[in-house]
């Protein structure tokens, strides 16, 4: 009785797995994820607000993304985040 069901779930595992493959390998080459919202400027002020022990959140309240679909608006916590680690990763080398 359980065997239907279970084959089919398989069935459709194995189906999603092979379209997610050709859709790596038709995007290859081309970048995957969302755009770029930070920049040099963006970076400097919130090692500058960094500085003052503010936490990521209340950097990120206080950046604003200039360019872009999302100008105007303000990053996530996991971006600034993201930025500032990369940017102690770089400076670490």
């Amino acid at each position: 009785m359980f065997t239907v069901p279970a084959a089919l779930s398989g069935m459709e595992r194995e189906y999603i797995r092979d379209r997610t493959l050709e859709g790596h390998e038709s995007a290859r080459g081309k970048a995957i994820g969302g755009a770029v919202v930070t920049d040099d400027h963006m970076l400097s002020m919130a090692l500058h607000l960094r500085g003052q022990d503010l936490s990521l959140r209340d950097i990120a309240a206080r950046l604003v993304i200039t360019s872009g679909a999302k100008k105007g608006r303000h990053p996530s916590a996991a971006t600034v985040m993201r930025m500032l680690r990369e940017h102690d990763q770089q400076t670490a080398i």
